[in-house]
This record gives structure tokens, sequence and C-alpha cells, in this order.
């Protein structure tokens, strides 16, 4: 399978989680002081990300409950956030020029995150 989450060392001793498709990196967390709370953002991706709805922020629509939120960045590009019950950030992607690309980046995460496996490469 060629989607997979990774837990990885960040600079500073501490983790971050990444769904990946080969070598692309479509996803990052924010870092985490343990690997037990990196796999956990994974875990809780996993178990919530294919029934989380998808906001698009760029037309002014809100939601609640872990969501998927469409964000528009500083120079007009779109990127993807994934979004806990709490209203915190999970994970991020990179930024895309056309709108229909970030849609199919959580497309990928919401069906093939769940059966990925995870790799620890910290």
């Amino acid at each position: 399978m060629a989607h997979k989450f990774k837990i990885t060392a960040a600079k500073n001793g501490e983790f971050v989680a990444k769904f990946v498709y080969n070598s692309e990196i479509m996803v990052w967390s924010e870092t985490y002081k343990s690997k037990a709370s990196a796999q956990n953002c994974i875990d809780s991706i996993k178990k919530n990300a294919p029934g989380a709805a998808i906001v698009d922020l760029t037309k002014g629509e809100e939601g609640k409950g872990y969501r998927f939120e469409l964000a528009a960045s500083k120079d007009g590009q779109t990127f993807v956030r994934f979004v806990a019950a709490n209203g915190e950030p999970m994970v991020r992607s990179e930024t895309y020029k056309s709108k229909s690309s970030a849609k199919n980046c959580i497309k990928s995460v919401q069906e093939r995150g769940p059966k990925a496996e995870t790799i620890d490469e910290a």
C-alpha cells in the first residue's frame, strides 16, 4: 500500500505525525513531546477522518466536531486542515493552486488513512 502514516523525529527532539503517498507528504502534524502523542494523532485521524465534514472556509462556511477545513493561504492558494472536535488543528497540508487538488488530499486521507500502516521512523 502506497499510503502510510509515519512518525518522524523533529529537530528539537519532539515528534511529527505525517500521512504520505510514496515520497510525498500529504499532511503533517504539529510537533509532539512524545511519540505516544504523535501515535494518538494518527489513531484519531484513522478513526474520525472517514466521516468528518468538509468545511470550506473560503466560502464562509463554519463547522463543529471533527472536520476538514479548506482554507486560503496568504498567496490565495488552498490548503487543508483536519481539526479535532475541540477546535484544535491536528494536521495540515501543503498549499494547492486548485481547490480540487486540496479536495483530493481530503479524499485520500478519508479513504486510505484508516487502513494505512504506521511506520516509526523516529
